[in-house]
C-alpha cells in the first residue's frame, strides 16, 4: 500500500505484471518490464518508492509511484540475486534487504 493508502500494489505472477489498484479496487496502472519476470515480492518505502522482486528475472526494480514506469534496476543476476522471493528497503542502514531462494543440486 501507498504511504498515503491510496494504492495497493499487487504482483501478478503469472502475466510478468506489477498492478497499481484504487481503494475501491479498480486498476491504475499495469506495469510490464522485460526485467520484470515473476514478480513476487513488493515493498513501497516510506518516499513511496515501489521495489518489486522478479524472481524468474533475478532482478529488484524501482518503480515510480504511480506505477506506470520504471526508474531503475536497482539489482541483477550479476550482483547475486537468485530467485528473489521478497525485498524491503532498510531506511536506518540505507540498503536494500533481498530474500532469495537457492537450491543447489
Amino acid at each position: 500500500m501507498s504511504p498515503t493508502g491510496d494504492k495497493l500494489y499487487i504482483s501478478n505472477y503469472s502475466d510478468d505484471k506489477l498492478l497499481t489498484l484504487a481503494r475501491d479496487g479498480s486498476v491504475l496502472a499495469t506495469f510490464t518490464d522485460p526485467a520484470l519476470q515473476c514478480p513476487l515480492g513488493i515493498h513501497v518505502t516510506p518516499a513511496g518508492q515501489v521495489l518489486v522482486s522478479g524472481w524468474g528475472s533475478n532482478t529488484i526494480l524501482q518503480v515510480d509511484s504511480e506505477g506506470k514506469r520504471k526508474l531503475a534496476t536497482l539489482a541483477t543476476h550479476e550482483d547475486g540475486v537468485e530467485s528473489p522471493r521478497s525485498v524491503c528497503y532498510n531506511r536506518h542502514t540505507s540498503s536494500i534487504i533481498i530474500l532469495g531462494c537457492h537450491k543447489n543440486s
